[in-house]
């Protein structure tokens, strides 16, 4: 009597380990997510940040500057729900402005504008970088709560459901294609 009683207590207490190391797996994951998201938010602030000091230094032409100004100024100041159409729409207001490498060639010949396309290219290079990571901390907290085990013992608590960052990140070949 007294070992089955002790066989019980073993597999409970191994169970609870288990569980307790689920768990702070998905403690971690969520904190792994928190952070990849704030790299992300720095690295779209930014892009937008160097896209609008770009559009108001007047190396562009006035309707190049106004497209870029307006798209990064509404990235900077979208509320969260609407924040990867915002960004979205940058990214493509900076394949506008920069399709060709003309353009680029410009800013590059003005004054200081070698090294402001030289941050210009190294934030495009970086936000697509930055939202894979956040996705990937992202797929895996999602796998790992999706576990029967995760959802009965609600080990997620009341932590919030992961969601990816879809976004068009896709820089501007121009710039791209220049600094490779």
């Amino acid at each position: 009597m007294s070992a089955t009683l002790i066989w019980i207590l073993v597999v409970l207490v191994a169970v609870a380990l288990y569980l307790s190391w689920t768990a702070g797996r998905l403690d971690r994951l969520h904190s792994r997510i928190d952070a990849a998201r704030a790299a992300l938010d720095a690295q779209l602030l930014r892009r937008a940040s160097v896209a609008q000091e770009l559009a108001t230094s007047g190396v562009l032409d006035p309707a190049a500057s106004m497209v870029l100004y307006e798209a990064a100024h509404a990235a900077r100041q979208s509320e969260e729900e609407q924040r990867e159409v915002a960004e979205s729409e940058l990214s493509q207001a900076l394949r506008a402005v920069f399709a060709e490498v003309q353009q680029v060639e410009e800013v590059r010949r003005a004054p200081g504008g070698e090294a402001a396309a030289r941050e210009l290219t190294e934030a495009v290079r970086r936000v697509p970088m930055a939202r894979r990571f956040h996705n990937d901390a992202v797929g895996a907290a999602r796998r790992l709560r999706e576990h029967r085990k995760v959802r009965w013992f609600r080990l997620a608590g009341h932590a919030p459901f992961p969601l990816a960052f879809e976004m068009d990140d896709e820089p501007p070949t121009a710039l791209v294609d220049r600094a490779a």
